[in-house]
């Protein structure tokens, strides 16, 4: 008979300790160390039956292993096939994480109501059968083979799926979950790493797709250990302030598809509604130019998108200036500061400089650095923009603009618009003028050559 074995876990970032401290000494918090037990006596490793025989795994020669295309389950939802890389691959394990009443339990029951034809498990762990009745009611989609189990022992959850043989399965949420074989309790870093552990089993052995819903931190990383993240396939994050109707559903990770994909959302009355045209929402028309405005052309993954990005700069009043930023990079911001006060003697040191990008949009891609730069100067100058321009490149520690890739998408999303100039790099001028018939594709090699295009 083995014997019990204790550790002490943070749970913060998952480290074990065999003593007990006040700080954990990994990630320097307090107070996060756990007394749990790792391994009990008489129990079965991990609930699984390891005899003499029985188990059939074998090793395999590489080159005797076939290939051949992975099918598909094919959602009506455009938005999240695409940031699913192409639709739900068959014994894939996808994790969903989100602020609280963000809409992800919104759009995976709906997502599971859509799924016509196939028998799909709703676990719940947090709400009744009722209350998931009142929220089905609401939405659009009906599916005669959806069941629902309100459960969170995973030795009974299993049970019902072995009866049920569903063709997906949906657990909200992964953090109310508890194994019997782990003496902690639900969403300690013990029970959480054995329970994804056992529905990845579950999804490799038995080829069925299952979807963990997850809880964030207040910080807004993944709740629980790492080790979360590392086991499942795809890690999608749901993104988006609560108090606008818009929401982001962003690809972290993904084994069968691109990682930097981006789904958009409206939360309306009857559930999640795709966004196909993202563009249109995110730039505001407005009849008055203002300063401080330009548009960036931006590429999400392999959709291009135009995004409104706003400056502001005035006078400071305090000793030290103020830097702030809304969806963008406060860092890079204050490179672009540098390269314009060095490369064009503009005295950014005694201003404070506010940006946004609006429609809450956070856009990582260098291509929105030349529109910035562009809406800084317009600020700094007072003198709007001149109409129906864009913009498309990445600025260099030299004031240079560099080329951005898949310019010619770039272009195509902005034309289709009604844009009728964008200014892009010299690099990407040969390339960019080939499919440019409906729009002026204008290029400049410094900052400098674009500030004595734009405001003298």
């Amino acid at each position: 008979m083995s014997k019990t074995k204790t550790t002490f876990i943070c749970q913060n970032c998952g480290v074990e300790s065999p003593k007990w401290s006040g700080k954990c000494p990994s990630c320097n918090q307090w107070n996060t160390m756990v007394e749990e037990v790792i391994i009990k006596g008489n129990d079965r490793l991990r609930g699984e039956e390891w005899k003499e025989g029985s188990n059939k795994v074998k090793t395999v020669l590489l080159n005797d292993i076939s290939t051949h295309h992975e099918q598909r389950i094919q959602l009506s939802d455009q938005e999240l096939n695409r940031a699913l890389g192409g639709g739900i691959v068959k014994g894939s394990i996808v994790l969903i994480a989100g602020e609280p009443g963000i809409g992800k339990s919104t759009l995976f029951l709906q997502m599971g109501l859509s799924l016509q034809g196939l028998t799909v498990l709703y676990i719940s762990g947090e709400e009744s059968e009722q209350q998931i009745k009142m929220r089905a009611n609401r939405l659009a989609e009906k599916n005669e083979s959806f069941y629902l189990l309100t459960e969170t022992n995973t030795q009974y959850i299993f049970g019902e799926i072995k009866k049920l043989k569903p063709a997906v399965v949906i657990v909200d949420s992964i953090q109310t979950l508890q194994s019997p074989y782990i003496d902690a309790s639900p969403g300690s870093v013990s029970q959480i790493r054995e329970t994804a552990s056992e529905f990845q089993r579950f999804a490799k052995d038995t080829n069925t797709p299952v979807f963990l819903i997850g809880h964030i931190t207040k910080d807004g990383s993944i709740a629980g250990p790492k080790i979360l993240e590392h086991m499942v396939d795809t890690v999608l994050q749901f993104e988006g302030d609560r108090h606008y109707a818009y929401r982001i559903l962003r690809t972290l990770k993904n084994r069968f598809g691109s990682s930097s994909e981006l789904g958009i959302y409206e939360m309306a009355s009857d559930g999640m509604r795709p966004v196909n045209n993202p563009s249109e929402i995110l730039l505001s028309h407005k009849d008055d130019r203002l300063s401080g405005i330009s548009i960036a052309a931006t590429m999400e993954g392999i959709r291009p998108l135009l995004l409104e990005t706003q400056a502001l700069v005035t006078t400071s009043v305090y000793g030290t200036p103020q830097r702030t930023a809304a969806g963008f990079d406060l860092r890079r911001l204050q490179l672009l500061l540098a390269v314009l006060e060095k490369r064009g003697g503009f005295q950014f040191g005694s201003k404070d400089v506010f940006v946004n990008i609006a429609g809450g949009i956070r856009s990582e891609d260098p291509a929105v650095d030349l529109a910035m730069v562009c809406a800084l100067l317009s600020s700094y100058e007072d003198i709007p923009l001149p109409p129906h321009i864009c913009f498309s490149g990445e600025v260099g520690l030299s004031g240079e603009i560099r080329a951005v890739n898949r310019i010619e998408q770039r272009i195509g999303e902005a034309e289709k618009l009604g844009f009728e100039k964008i200014i892009v790099s010299r690099y990407n001028g040969k390339l960019a003028t080939k499919k440019s018939s409906g729009i002026s594709v204008i290029t400049f090699g410094k900052v400098e050559e674009v500030y004595q295009y734009l405001f003298q």
